[in-house]
C-alpha cells in the first residue's frame, strides 16, 4: 500500500468512542458530503500504511463493510483511545502503528512519511502532529516496543491519553502549512460545514456560470502560466457523462467486461478510467487533488466545485449581468471580468482580456499561499 519507508507501519482507524456531543451517534458512519466519514478517511489513510486495522466497539457489521479487521477492545464503557490502540498493537506485526480519528475525514498525505522522518531523525519514541495552534494526540506514530508500557497504564486505571504519550519521548511534527487537514467533526453543526480544502500545492478555481468562457479562459492562461515555468495541473468538473475511451478499443472492451479500474499506460501518457455507479453522488474535490501527483506541480486550476470552500476567481462577462456569486461565497478573491469598474463590496477586479495581468495575479497567489 504505502511507498518505501525504512520502517513498517500499520494503520488504525479510531471509531470506538461514544461521542457524546454528537448525541451518541457513531461519528465513524454518519454521512459527510454524501459519504460516511470513516470512508473519507480509509481513502486518505490507507495508501500510506502497510496494512489497516478499524478500531469499533459497536455497529461492528457495518465497519466490517471496509472489508479490513475490525478489532474491539477488552475494557468496558468505552474506555477511550488508548484502549483501543492497545487492542491493534496487540494484533500487529509492523514495527509502529499510525493512530487516525474517525471524525476527521481530511487526512494529509504527508502524515506517514513527516512522522515516520522525525522519529528517525530525532531517535523519539512517538511523533505526534502539531498543526500550528494545538497539539493533535490521536495523529499519532507509536512503536510497537511500548504495547507493555501502554497495558500498564491501563491496568492503573489511567485513561488519559497526552499523560501516557509524555511518559515517552516525544517529538511535535509541524503540519502548520497543512492546518486545514485537521478540522475534528464533533457536533450536527460541524457536519453541515464544508472545510476549506486542504492542500501543499495552491489551488484556485474558476468559478462562473456556463458560457462564462472559463474553459477558453483557461486554455490561454495555461501557456502563459509555462512561460513562466509554473507547472500547472487542471482539475474540471463535468456536469453531464463523458467518456474518454471509445468503442472498438481493447481499453474498452475489457471496462465492458466488468472492470472496475483500468490503467492505460505508455511512454508518452498515463489515463486512469474509474467507473463511477449510479449511487455515488457528484465527486469532491479533495480527494481528486490527492490522486495527482503533485511532484512535478507548482499550481492546481480547478474549474467548477464552486460550491466547494477553496480560493476561487469568479468570472464575469458583461453581457450575461453583474457578477453576483461573490456576494455568497467568501472565497472568491477577485473577479475576472470585461467590465472593470466595481462597486465598494466586490473583490478585486482583473481585465479578462489582459493575460499578463492576470498571470501576475497568479504568481501573487502562489507567494502567498506558500508564505
Amino acid at each position: 500500500m504505502s511507498a518505501f519507508s525504512p520502517i513498517t507501519v500499520s494503520g488504525v482507524l479510531l471509531a470506538g468512542g461514544q461521542s457524546r456531543r454528537m448525541g451518541g451517534q457513531d461519528k465513524g458512519l454518519l454521512p459527510y458530503q454524501g459519504r460516511s466519514m470513516a470512508s473519507h478517511v480509509i481513502d486518505s489513510i490507507v495508501p500510506q500504511v502497510d496494512d489497516f486495522y478499524i478500531s469499533a466497539n459497536r455497529h461492528i457489521e457495518e465497519y466490517q463493510s471496509f472489508s479490513f479487521p475490525v478489532i474491539t477492545d477488552d475494557l468496558d464503557n468505552f474506555q477511550g483511545p488508548l484502549a483501543g490502540i492497545l487492542a491493534v498493537m496487540e494484533q500487529i506485526d509492523s514495527e509502529y502503528l499510525l493512530t487516525v480519528p474517525c471524525d476527521n475525514p481530511l487526512i494529509s498525505p504527508q502524515l506517514r512519511q513527516r512522522l515516520v522522518e522525525a522519529v528517525l531523525a530525532t531517535g523519539s519514541d512517538i511523533a505526534i502532529a502539531h498543526d500550528g495552534k494545538r497539539l493533535q494526540p490521536v495523529f499519532a506514530l507509536i512503536p510497537r516496543r511500548l504495547k507493555q508500557s501502554l497495558s500498564d497504564f491501563l491496568t492503573s486505571g489511567q485513561r488519559k491519553t497526552r499523560d501516557w504519550l509524555f511518559q515517552h519521548k516525544v517529538v511535535e511534527v509541524d503540519f502548520s502549512d497543512q492546518a486545514n487537514y485537521f478540522i475534528n467533526i464533533n457536533t450536527p453543526d460541524d457536519l453541515q460545514a464544508k472545510p476549506k480544502i486542504g492542500s501543499n500545492i495552491p489551488v484556485l478555481g474558476f468559478a462562473a456560470f456556463s458560457g462564462t468562457g472559463k474553459t477558453t479562459l483557461l486554455t490561454k492562461l495555461i501557456p502563459a502560466l509555462r512561460d513562466k515555468d509554473i507547472r500547472v495541473a487542471v482539475i474540471k468538473h463535468a456536469h453531464h457523462n463523458f467518456d474518454i475511451d471509445k468503442p472498438g478499443k481493447d481499453s474498452y472492451q475489457i471496462r465492458e467486461a466488468g472492470a472496475e479500474e483500468i490503467i492505460i499506460a505508455s511512454a508518452k501518457m498515463m489515463a486512469l478510467m474509474r467507473k463511477n455507479h449510479d449511487e455515488i453522488i457528484e465527486p469532491e474535490l479533495q480527494p481528486l487533488i490527492h490522486r495527482l501527483d503533485t511532484h512535478n506541480v507548482d499550481l492546481i486550476l480547478v474549474e467548477g466545485f464552486k460550491h466547494e470552500n477553496f480560493p476561487k476567481i469568479e468570472l464575469n462577462r458583461a453581457e450575461l449581468g453583474p457578477a453576483v456569486l461573490f456576494k455568497e461565497d467568501p472565497h472568491i478573491i477577485a473577479i475576472a471580468s470585461d467590465k472593470t469598474d466595481s462597486d465598494d463590496d466586490m473583490p478585486l477586479i482583473l481585465d479578462i482580456n489582459n493575460i499578463p495581468a492576470m498571470v501576475d495575479f497568479i504568481e501573487q497567489f502562489i507567494f502567498s499561499w506558500k508564505s
